[in-house]
């Protein structure tokens, strides 16, 4: 079965050596258009390793790149972290069609974010689709799904670079599988069931003192390593990392208005504690404006903030 791998980056890459690595007919990649001064896209470099022509349409309904992805003779296009809007007239050119990796269990979490929105939203399982793209966002029938819990403290990178990457991977390799055997089913999405979240940008990341910590708390952990949540001190914006809430036990324990720093650890791993609705938030790194990430407790010293000062 002659296949033709489609996507980005390092997920791209891991599908591409995964298929190639066990054997399977990989005769084209397709990549994202090369970024002015940007680096290589690393399944692009994967893909000349491997002796494959690689293109990098700018647009998918100019006719002649239908014409080119046509004269591939495409049984399977395996699409692995595609950004790119591809119209179902390209999409149906391979002859058993084409398949696509999503972060999320569809038809929950459409969309671009649906890592960030889960953990946002504090919701306790994930997991991942392999489905039958059409010309819907992310609404085509589902071939196979995947599940993994998310923990307390897991964040946006760990869920994906522990557990949703790996598990991506061996999935389209499963999916292909079944394709190739002719057991692929295909399962319509439940519409009933369906959410959609645009992308989890920086608006939707700053942080509101006067909510929850656990609100507070699953933000923060939602949107480490990107695109941050953040805060501000005085005038100067400042990305908040590795949160631990700390909430009040009642209403005489709270300590300190919303926003509020109730206590500064100096030194490199000491941390800045922040007063919320209904507790603290122990914050243990930053990335202030300009600068590189580092323990909250040394930013605090060289910031000279120290408890009292408000973060809004």
């Amino acid at each position: 079965m002659r296949i033709v791998v489609h996507g980005q980056q390092a997920f791209g890459k891991a599908v591409l050596e995964a298929l190639l690595g066990r054997g399977d007919d990989v005769v084209a990649v397709y990549v994202a258009p090369d970024r002015p001064g940007g680096k290589p896209d690393p399944l692009k470099e994967a893909g000349l390793a491997a002796g494959l022509p690689v293109f990098q349409p700018a647009s998918y309904v100019d006719t002649a790149v239908h014409d080119d992805f046509r004269a591939l003779a495409p049984d399977l296009q395996v699409m692995a972290f595609v950004t790119l809007v591809v119209p179902k007239p390209f999409l149906d050119i391979p002859s058993h069609g084409t398949i696509q990796y999503h972060p999320s269990l569809l038809p929950r979490h459409r969309g671009r974010s649906a890592i960030n929105w889960p953990i946002i939203m504090g919701e306790t399982q994930t997991g991942l689709s392999i489905f039958w793209p059409d010309d819907g966002l992310d609404t085509g029938d589902v071939l196979l799904q995947r599940t993994t819990p998310i923990g307390p403290d897991d964040t946006l990178g760990s869920v994906y670079f522990d557990r949703l990457f790996p598990m991506g991977v061996e999935a389209l390799c499963e999916a292909v599988g079944l394709v190739k055997s002719g057991a692929a089913p295909h399962r319509k999405q439940d519409e009933t069931m369906a959410t959609y979240e645009g992308p989890c940008e920086r608006a939707n990341a700053r942080v509101d003192w006067g909510k929850p910590w656990r609100q507070i708390h699953d933000l923060v952990r939602g949107c480490d390593p990107a695109p941050a949540a953040w805060t501000t001190f005085g005038d100067q914006a400042l990305q908040v990392f590795g949160s631990q809430p700390l909430p009040a036990r009642d209403l005489a324990g709270l300590g300190g208005v919303p926003g509020e720093v109730v206590e500064v650890e100096g030194g490199p791993e000491g941390g800045v504690t922040v007063a919320c609705a209904d507790g603290q938030i122990r914050v243990a790194r930053v990335r202030p404006a300009g600068g590189g990430k580092l323990a909250a407790g040394e930013w605090a010293a060289g910031a000279g903030l120290t408890a009292g000062a408000r973060l809004t």
